[in-house]
């Protein structure tokens, strides 16, 4: 569970909620006109925009923000670590009876056990990584799509709002609550946009370049297996993939 993103979107509602209280009743923010705007607009043009098939997934992507652990590439360093020494104690062939709960790194060991060559291996792999990439792509690019309809949603309730508005300018007293009605329409697109979607789908990136980062560790150690390299020397070119304060730090010896 990703405890910053449900910190940050608790804290943005909060945040927003608690200024509208600290001022005046909460009542005067719900206009169901101007939900139906935003929430309805922006429904409608994703779908325009989206098959159903990817529309399906957006809620499960949604999800992973939330809920998704991480990827640890030191913890996958290590395993591939340990892999590359009983590889090197007994043979490759051994790999496939440990058991390794990662998938892409079970199919990894699996492939080196069966000895395909390197570029087999390196074109498989590759491959999967591009697929990987392509569904987080567009999960994505469905949740910017919206956060960029938000406001332009927000903004045609509110010209529609000004347009009732002036109808009654022969009535003053209407004209205030009126023109506030036709805010509250960009107020909806602003918030769904910069809480709710535009900031998930930066973690959504973030979390699929974790991903790929992992992946490729995968990749680059399997094929050092593969290639008979010592284990201690597997370690020190995956370390690459770690910031220095993470890699392993090799104590001497006086």
């Amino acid at each position: 569970m990703d405890i910053a993103t449900i910190a940050g979107l608790a804290l943005a509602t909060i945040s927003v909620i608690g200024s509208i209280l600290y001022g005046s009743p909460i009542s005067i923010f719900i206009d169901i006109p101007s939900v139906a705007v935003v929430g309805g607009g922006v429904i409608a043009t994703t779908m325009v925009k989206w098959p159903m098939e990817n529309l399906k997934a957006l809620v499960p992507i949604y999800m992973k923000s939330i809920f998704t652990t991480p990827a640890d590439p030191k913890a996958m360093i290590e395993e591939i670590q340990k892999l590359a020494e009983t590889a090197r104690r007994e043979s490759v062939f051994a790999l496939e009876k440990i058991p390794v709960e990662d998938k892409f790194l079970k199919k990894a060991v699996t492939l080196a056990a069966d000895n395909r060559p390197p570029e087999v291996i390196t074109s498989i792999l590759s491959l999967e990584i591009a697929a990987m990439e392509e569904r987080h792509s567009k999960g994505v690019d469905i949740l910017e799509g919206m956060g960029a309809d938000g406001p332009a949603f927000g903004m045609i309730g509110t010209l529609i709002g000004l347009v009732q508005m002036l109808q009654s300018m022969s009535d003053p007293s209407s004209i205030g609550p009126a023109m506030a009605v036709a805010l509250l329409t960009t107020f909806y697109g602003s918030c769904l946009a910069n809480i709710f979607t535009i900031p998930v789908a930066m973690k959504l990136k973030i979390r699929s370049k974790q991903e790929s980062t992992k992946m490729n560790i995968v990749i680059a150690g399997v094929l050092g297996i593969v290639a008979g390299e010592n284990p201690r020397v597997i370690r020190e070119k995956l370390d690459s993939f770690l910031a220095p304060k993470d890699r392993l730090v090799e104590v001497k010896k006086e």
